[in-house]
């Protein structure tokens, strides 16, 4: 029987940035995978020499989630019709932060009850962004009490310091650099997969998102080798209680 893994994102990119080679390593091994998105990005900024087309950001944004997702070797990608809520201010009306909660649970329960699937994966939102942080709540809220593995894609807290090192003075990361607490701590990681084999497919679909500058550009070689050739997990269901580490996330 094929095994199903179902990963919900906040944002086009989600799925590349923060989880490719993840996807890459489950598809290598069978998997059907869906990516659930919840929005369409449209509050993000446009990297330099990008032209927007005339649909708009939203159009653009969902045509690169499409493309790097087959490029991961998705079978399917739903996108859901909530907005981005940018990073701070007031959330937007109908954004992902704007909305109840109970919206984007019941929306999220929905594609859970559809796809049915093995493991369920979702960025921690160690990075700030208050859209990862919501799919996040929102993701532990559906599957609370289920027999589904849950897994949350983490930022070590040890590569993130030095990626804040790295980016110092960067306007760019600015917005990364102020938070105090950046990252997961390194003592919560209860899963590491080897995903080396999948470092060059995973740069080619980061490519594919050509409308967003990707965190990982401009990192020196071992720096980001560091982030994108060993994933970091989170096991929240079972709930992980210390010692030895997973090497894979189908238990």
């Amino acid at each position: 029987m094929t095994a199903r893994l179902l990963a919900v994102v906040a944002h086009p990119d989600d799925e590349t940035f923060g989880c490719g080679s993840l996807l890459l390593h489950a598809a290598a091994a069978g998997a059907r995978i869906t990516v659930l998105c919840a929005t369409r990005g449209e509050a993000g900024g446009v990297a330099p020499f990008v032209q927007v087309p005339e649909k708009g950001l939203s159009c653009l944004r969902e045509h690169e989630l499409r493309a790097a997702a087959a490029a991961l070797s998705v079978e399917d990608v739903q996108v859901l019709d909530f907005t981005d809520s940018g990073m701070d201010g007031e959330p937007p009306a109908g954004s992902l932060c704007g909305v109840p909660c109970e919206s984007v649970v019941d929306a999220v329960a929905t594609a859970v009850a559809a796809h049915e699937p093995d493991v369920v994966l979702a960025l921690d939102a160690s990075d700030g962004h208050r859209d990862h942080a919501r799919i996040r709540a929102v993701v532990e809220e559906v599957m609370r009490g289920s027999a589904t593995r849950l897994y949350l894609q983490a930022l070590p807290r040890s590569l993130m310091h030095d990626w804040v090192r790295h980016n110092a003075g960067n306007a760019g990361a600015a917005a990364y650099v102020e938070l105090p607490d950046i990252g997961t701590p390194d003592e919560l990681i209860s899963t590491v997969v080897d995903t080396s084999e999948h470092y060059p497919a995973r740069q080619a679909a980061i490519r594919l998102h050509a409308s967003q500058v990707s965190p990982f550009d401009g990192l020196p070689e071992e720096l980001r080798r560091a982030f994108l050739t060993s994933d970091h997990l989170i096991r929240i269901n079972p709930p992980w209680n210390g010692g030895q580490r997973e090497r894979d996330i189908w238990g």
